[in-house]
């Protein structure tokens, strides 16, 4: 799901999975020759394997001795143009006759917007099948023959299949039928509605909700964030206070920060509170990085770690390491507008934390001269977790810890 450049320039002599295929972190693959020739053997084995390979191939080896003398490798002269394109997709652009005002209109879905081997290659296949990509949001899309058919009154209504951009990077197949649209799924997104089914199908999912009143916290973060922010350059935002206060309740309840084993009859115990934050990307997709030894960090500490992540989450430039080993999950619903929400459990954890939005609203204020109503921050806290391991009463405990440590706090507390 993500595009990994090469760090070396070479010739491709071994690819070792295919498109779409499972790799583990750490495994090799592909092989790229460095230094000395590929035998006419090799070469052939990769041309036939690989579209536009001769020419590729040609290219590379000629580049290798001019990077050794120290400069740059020839390629097709775009000049003119002010994106980056790589010796690969400008060679591909070259053989198919693309000018550089072509090239320069598609929309790449590689980092930083850059036109990947697989943007080409999709082009190339729709500039012979007679289909126009949109490049840009202004650009009005172009209808093929079949699709045209289709605004036409028909016994039979024909299926066109396009490729289409995404926002990920994928390049999905859309296919168009009967007025709707069969969209299929990025990787990404088969990988998380996996996850979520495996989860529902290994757990029994219990919550509990519990209302809590934060109008301390927030009294406290609007005196504070200002200063804050000056002095430490970081936003201030509530996440790292829910934050705290989950890994301090973990710390409370350690049979909260413990996952069941394959076979589903053993605990094992974490030794380390590793928080895990799940954040929306750009493309909708959600992924989960992860706060490691949350307990051991003070405020400032927790706040530059959020935003960092946080950050970095929605930029796709999180390391593998940063989002593995958590021990719990927080999502917070409430950035969405929702009250409250009954979150799947991040397996192998057995809980996951909801923080719905927090609203103003009118309660009972108890007060030694009587009760009262007055405006009070709220929210809901909702507590999915692992019934097979954790009872109700465990399950309830945790989560009133969190609301009490909430409630709680010290308006006079200095950062």
């Amino acid at each position: 799901d993500s595009e990994v450049p090469s760090e070396v320039d070479g010739i491709l002599v071994e690819r070792r999975f295919n498109i779409d295929d499972i790799i583990k972190v750490g495994d090799i693959v592909a092989v790229i020759e460095v230094n000395g020739e590929m035998s006419s053997e090799e070469k052939s084995e990769i041309i036939e394997e690989t579209p536009f390979a001769e020419e590729v191939v040609t290219e590379l080896e000629s580049n290798i001795e001019t990077v050794k003398e120290g400069t740059a490798a020839p390629v097709q002269d775009y000049s003119s143009s002010e994106r980056f394109y790589s010796p690969l997709v400008k060679n591909i652009a070259k053989q198919e006759g693309i000018p550089i005002s072509e090239l320069d209109t598609l929309q790449g879905t590689g980092k930083e917007g850059r036109v990947t081997k697989k943007d080409i290659l999709a082009h190339v296949e729709n500039r012979k099948s007679g289909v126009t990509i949109a490049a840009t949001k202004e650009a009005a899309p172009q209808l093929t023959p079949e699709e045209k058919a289709q605004e036409e009154p028909s016994v039979q209504q024909p299926v066109a299949a396009v490729q289409t951009p995404r926002q990920s990077n994928q390049i999905s197949t859309v296919q168009t039928v009967g007025g709707g649209e069969i969209i299929e799924m990025t990787r990404m997104g088969k990988l998380i509605a996996n996850h979520m089914v495996d989860s529902i199908s290994t757990s029994a999912h219990v919550q509990s909700f519990i209302e809590v009143d934060v109008t301390n916290i927030v009294n406290w973060r609007n005196e504070m964030k200002d200063a804050f922010e000056q002095r430490e350059g970081e936003k201030l935002t509530f996440t790292p206070i829910f934050i705290e206060a989950i890994a301090k309740a973990l710390k409370k309840y350690p049979m909260m920060n413990i996952s069941v084993d394959v076979d589903g009859d053993k605990i094992i115990k974490k030794k380390n509170i590793n928080i895990g934050m799940a954040a929306a990307l750009p493309d909708g997709n959600l992924i989960v990085p992860v706060i490691k030894n949350a307990d051991q960090l003070n405020m400032v500490g927790m706040a530059k770690v959020v935003n960092d992540l946080a950050n970095r989450s929605r930029n796709n430039t999180l390391k593998p390491d940063e989002i593995q080993d958590g021990t719990y999950t927080v999502t917070n619903v409430g950035t969405f507008g929702s009250i409250f929400g009954t979150p799947i459990i991040n397996q192998p954890q057995v809980g996951i934390l909801a923080l719905g939005a927090i609203r103003k609203m009118p309660a009972v204020i108890e007060t030694a001269e009587g009760d009262f109503i007055g405006i009070r921050h709220k929210m809901y806290i909702s507590h999915s977790y692992d019934h097979r391991v954790v009872n109700g009463a465990l399950g309830s405990m945790f989560a009133k810890s969190v609301a009490d440590y909430l409630e709680g706090w010290d308006v006079n507390r200095e950062i």
